[in-house]
């Protein structure tokens, strides 16, 4: 199973800068999709952790919205440390994405940004390319209202326009926890207090979107766990089959709400 070097996210963060300065100021802020495979088994992933957390907090590209998931996979597990947040449905995500992506095997830490861009970290300009190419891209507009989060789950509408979406679509919805730790006492991290954001504890298809058409429609989840609604984030997302493009992305919180484009 490979790793990213963990040198390569000290390109990516100078890369990021490279491109600020050159970006243009834009009040109408693109959502981004950046999911991070990682676990707390891999020792090569905590810097990637705190990237994605920083990358959350700060939100440095002007023109987007970047929005994160932190999706544990669970084929770490058997090499002394059994991650709590791992789920092998985000493992066969992970596995789709390889077959699309045509990637020789499943590796961590691994980032996909809007499901098409794998940013190789050991070419600069290529990580440049990637967060480029997604800002660029045209998204169709997705709305979460009405959510409402109970002991019993979710309830919410969602409204995904599609009049201008060039192709069918996936609709789907992220349950995650904003904040999450571990004490790991064994495995490659074995004493190391690790911290997550945006921990996936959900991700379920709602529907399919049709080319032209729109998707709206009342949507209830169950939580996985019990957990404290103010730690919750909602994220929705429109994406070609495959998986392919993320065509739109919205993400929702019980004290901030956010509509996405």
């Amino acid at each position: 199973m490979k790793k990213l070097l963990i040198a390569s996210f000290v390109v990516v963060g100078l890369m990021c800068g490279a491109f600020l300065a050159r970006a243009k100021a834009n009040p109408t802020k693109t959502p981004v999709l950046v999911e991070l495979f990682t676990s707390e088994g891999c020792s090569s992933c905590p810097p990637v952790d705190a990237w994605l957390n920083d990358i959350d907090r700060t939100q440095p590209l002007p023109d987007a919205q970047l929005i994160v998931l932190s999706e544990h996979v669970d084929y770490w597990n058997h090499d002394g440390w059994k991650d709590p947040y791992s789920s092998h449905l985000l493992t066969e995500r992970q596995s789709d994405y390889e077959r699309s992506l045509r990637v020789s095997e499943p590796f961590t830490p691994q980032v996909v940004v809007d499901g098409t861009g794998q940013p190789h970290f050991n070419s600069p300009q290529q990580v440049e390319q990637v967060f480029k190419s997604a800002v660029a891209s045209a998204k169709i507009p997705i709305a979460i209202t009405a959510l409402t989060i109970n002991s019993s789950g979710i309830h919410m509408h969602l409204n995904v326009n599609g009049e201008n979406a060039s192709h069918g679509a996936e609709v789907f919805v992220a349950i995650a926890l904003s904040h999450a730790e571990s004490q790991v006492s064994r495995g490659e991290n074995s004493g190391r207090h690790l911290v997550h954001t945006a921990v996936v504890e959900s991700l379920q298809k709602v529907g399919s979107l049709k080319k032209g058409n729109s998707f709206d429609k009342d949507v209830e989840l169950k939580l996985k766990t019990p957990a404290d609604p103010a730690n919750l984030r909602i994220v929705a997302f429109a994406q070609e089959p495959g998986p392919g493009r993320v065509l739109g992305a919205a993400l929702q919180t019980p004290q901030a709400p956010n509509v996405g484009h």
